[in-house]
Formats: C-alpha cells, sequence, structure tokens
C-alpha cells in the first residue's frame, strides 16, 4: 500500500472512530451491551431475523438475556444523538446545496395489543388498489440526499409520531430544529443556498413553507392532480367600489384551459423515461379556510405564493402509462435552470425509500417483537447509527461480492455490500465497550494442593475483660433454668 493510499485511508478511518466515540457517549445506560449490539447489526452474516441471534454473533460478547435488558432498560441521549448526526460530513448538491428528504415509514404492530401509542398506519401493495390501515408506530424521518443515482442517504433524524399529532406541525417543528443544528455544526453558512426540503403529496406543502418562512428553506413537494390554486389578485381598478378581492382566476390542474401560457418550459432528453416535459407557472396560491389544520388560526389567513411545476414524461421502465407529476416550490420568479433542477431534486427523492427498505429488510429494524414505544425509540436509535457507520465506511469497503454477483467499482457499492466488510475495516481501537464481568465464580483451588498462603497478622490490641464485666460475662450453669421433664442428680429414678 503506497503511502499516499494510506493517507487517503486514514482521514475516513478517523471520521469513522470518531463518530464510533461520540456514539458510545449518547448511550447513558448499558452503554456497553447497546453498543456491542450497534456492532452485531453491522458485523452479522445475512439479515438481522431476530435480536436472538445477534447475541450469537462474535461482536455481541454478552448473552441474550443483557441484550434484551439493553433495550428495555437503556438510555439513549436523542438530542446528543442528533448533534453527532449533524455533525457528520453530509452530501450535497451540485451548487452545494443541501437536499432534505422527508416521509413517515410505519413500524407495523398489529398483533401487539397491550402497547401503547399505537396508530393506524396506511399501507400500501397488500391488495390491488387497497389501502389498509394496520396499527403501529409511524416515524418521521429526515435524510440527506445525493445528488446522482445512488440508494445512499444520509439520516438525520427520527421522530415517533403520537396520537393526536398533526403531521404538519410535527414536521415543521422537527425540521426547525433540524436546521438550527445545521446552521450551529457549521453545515449552512451565510451566503449559502437555502436548504432544500422535499416531500411528497401526504404533506401539506404551503403550510409547511408558511411555518418555516423565518428560516433559510425552500419547500419542494409534490400534490395531487385534482388541486385547484389560484391566481394573484388582479390589480384595482380606479373608481372602483367595494371590498378589493383576495385571489384572482382559478388554476385548475385537470382543466387545461386555466393554465394559460407557463412562465418556463424545458424538454430533457433522459435514459430511464424519454423525453421529459417540464413547464411552471409563478405565483400561484390555495385558497385557505379555516378548516383543517388552519382550524385553529386567527384573524385573516395568509397568502402563501409558489410556482407550480408539472412534469410529462414520455415512459416509464415499468412499461406502465406514465402520469403527469405536479410540483410546489416555495420560491417565486423560477428560471428555465430552476426548472429543471427541481424536478430532478424531486426524483431524488426516492432514494429515501432504499434506506427504509435496507432498515426493515437487511439491518431488521421491524423485526423485534418490543412492547414498549420507549425500547422502539432505542432501537431506532441503534439503527441509524449503525447506518452511519456504513456510510462512513464507503470509502474503506472492499468489494465481498457473492460467486453469482458482477463486480462493481468502489464507488458503486451499495449499503448491504459494505456491511459484509465492516467487521474487516472496523476500528477495534476505537471500540470503548468494556468486556463483560464473569457471572459465575472462580474454578477456585485445585484439588490435592494446600493454601500456602501465609495467615494474616492482626496487630489490632484488644484489651481483657476484668472485673464485675467479665463477670458478668461469664456462662452460669447453676442459674439456668431446667426445662421441663429434665431429670437431676437429686431426683430419684424410678
Amino acid at each position: 500500500m503506497s503511502l499516499l493510499h494510506d493517507d487517503a485511508r486514514r482521514e475516513p478511518l478517523e471520521e469513522l472512530s470518531r463518530f464510533r466515540g461520540e456514539f458510545y457517549s449518547c448511550l447513558t445506560a448499558r452503554s456497553d451491551a447497546l453498543f456491542e449490539l450497534a456492532d452485531a447489526v453491522l458485523c452479522g452474516d445475512g439479515p438481522v431475523r431476530s435480536l436472538a441471534e445477534l447475541s450469537l454473533v462474535g461482536e455481541h460478547r454478552r448473552g441474550h438475556g443483557g441484550l434484551y435488558a439493553a433495550l428495555a432498560q437503556g438510555r439513549v441521549d436523542a438530542e446528543r444523538m442528533r448533534r453527532a448526526l449533524a455533525s457528520v460530513p453530509l452530501p450535497r448538491a451540485a451548487d452545494g446545496r443541501l437536499v432534505l428528504a422527508v416521509d413517515v415509514t410505519c413500524w407495523l404492530r398489529p398483533n401487539a395489543h397491550t402497547s401503547p401509542q399505537r396508530i393506524l398506519c396506511h399501507t400500501y401493495g397488500r391488495g390491488k388498489d387497497q389501502h389498509i390501515p394496520v396499527p403501529g408506530w409511524p416515524y418521521s424521518i429526515v435524510c440527506a440526499l445525493e445528488p446522482g443515482r445512488s440508494s445512499w442517504t444520509a439520516p438525520l433524524d427520527a421522530l415517533r409520531l403520537a396520537p393526536g399529532d398533526d403531521t404538519a406541525t410535527v414536521t415543521a417543528r422537527q425540521l426547525r430544529d433540524l436546521v438550527e443544528r445545521l446552521i450551529a455544526a457549521g453545515q449552512w453558512q451565510t451566503g449559502d443556498p437555502d436548504v432544500l426540503v422535499v416531500a411528497d403529496a401526504g404533506y401539506d406543502a404551503p403550510r409547511l413553507a408558511h411555518l418555516l418562512r423565518d428560516l433559510p428553506v425552500q419547500v419542494l413537494a409534490r400534490m395531487r392532480s385534482d388541486r385547484v390554486l389560484r391566481w394573484p389578485a388582479p390589480p384595482r381598478q380606479p373608481h372602483t367600489r367595494g371590498r378589493p378581492p383576495r385571489h384572482g382566476g382559478e388554476f385548475v390542474f385537470g382543466q387545461p384551459d386555466t393554465w394559460g401560457t407557463p412562465d418556463t418550459e424545458t424538454v430533457t432528453d433522459t435514459r430511464l423515461y424519454g423525453t421529459a416535459l417540464a413547464r411552471s407557472w409563478d405565483r400561484l396560491h390555495p385558497k385557505l379556510t379555516h378548516r383543517s389544520s388552519w382550524a385553529a388560526a386567527d384573524g385573516t389567513l395568509p397568502i402563501v405564493e409558489g410556482t407550480v411545476i408539472r412534469l410529462d414524461i414520455e415512459r416509464l421502465p415499468s412499461g406502465a402509462t406514465p402520469k403527469p407529476v405536479w410540483l410546489w416550490w416555495s420560491g417565486t420568479d423560477a428560471t428555465a435552470a430552476d426548472t429543471d433542477r427541481l424536478w430532478q431534486a424531486y426524483l431524488r427523492r426516492f432514494d429515501i425509500e432504499h434506506t427504509f427498505r435496507l432498515f426493515k429488510q437487511t439491518l431488521g429494524w421491524t423485526c423485534p417483537k418490543i412492547r414498549t414505544p420507549q425500547a422502539a425509540d432505542r432501537w431506532t436509535w441503534l439503527i441509524l447509527a449503525a447506518y452511519t457507520q456504513l456510510r462512513l465506511a464507503r470509502p474503506l469497503a472492499a468489494d465481498r461480492r457473492r460467486p453469482w454477483e458482477s463486480p462493481v467499482s468502489a464507488d458503486r457499492l451499495t449499503p448491504a455490500r459494505v456491511r459484509r466488510d465492516f467487521r474487516h475495516i472496523r476500528p477495534t481501537a476505537a471500540c470503548p465497550a468494556q468486556a463483560p464481568k464473569p457471572t459465575r465464580p472462580g474454578p477456585g483451588r485445585p484439588p490435592g494442593r494446600r493454601n500456602t498462603r501465609p495467615a494474616p497478622r492482626h496487630d489490632v490490641h484488644t484489651p481483657h475483660k476484668t472485673g464485675p464485666i467479665a463477670s458478668r460475662t461469664k456462662k452460669s450453669t447453676t442459674s439456668r433454668p431446667r426445662r421441663t421433664g429434665q431429670r437431676t442428680s437429686q431426683q430419684p429414678e424410678r
């Protein structure tokens, strides 16, 4: 190995060692067992099926009883863990912008009837056009996206939704705290491009943009194809009586005659989707009412203007009939370059689905039958810390492919392939977990051998008891009371 290559590997190894030490510091109770449990997840051979199998991995030096006790009674400093995730190197777009994707994934627990704080979660793909609600624990996860085609993301935060929570309000608070941590960690500085938050159609994009309007954040989200937005109010003509209108004409997604002339229009040739036509209309806003998430708002509701983008593609890789995609961006005055950048950034949002599948199918996030939601939170933080270690070990891993797999370059390794080599690149010197103490007594002295140790000498002087104290402490045999039926020497023998 050359010296230059050794220096190139030393920096990722130091970053991995630093994060492992910080991760251990976040474990405030039963830290050794929890830390070794995360190493067992990373070094296991094959997908994680159960917690009992993890206790058999060589990196987990404790019994299965300590494993379950660590999840049930351990503690994780969640705030410090969030700061540790925000301080690691993060991927950025081509212009140096941070792109964050937020989505909700569910830990389904339909048979855990006694587990508290379960919510009905909507499931997809369980039947043709069937969306069955299943009880479970939904988690809102925020990840940083990479610019190109990749299955890698950078998880930054996980928050379990409690019963009665408003998704838009909770997500806005989660994103606000995350952006403040990124600014405190130096990930965003004054003069940098605004952070782009990408979401799916399940989020109320105008409400998110309104709640985060005081932060350097832009919101990009998909809208349903049946939405109706409004144009800006026309200028008021002189000598016009009555209250001035707050909204203009309607912009109906399903009626092309209400669209008018688009402000920008771009055509891009893609490999998977053929010709992609993107058009945008500036300064469109929804007509808000005092219902749903705006029911508690007082006074006049705000007007949240943005840019609407319609994306039409020629074909889909699956062969299905493509449908148009409607996007809403919280910015205005979008150029043609902005339109192309935005719809391509939205396509990168689907990389978070690969991360969710890795969590559940490979790292075993939803495999344990955990009873309490607090234990589920501890296990979730362990999974996020394990995935972050895989991402930091990505430049150090070698391709340990199966015989039937095609070789790939080092920069194209998937998280599952990096996990195969993590046992060999794991910095053992940066393993702060202590060895477990023995629970059984020692073997003792071998049979046939005498104790050759000298007897201990006691130098403490104990004064003798004299006088009346000694006479009182002396045992008397004459004054002892006789027991019932006891024969004495004076009684004749019958």
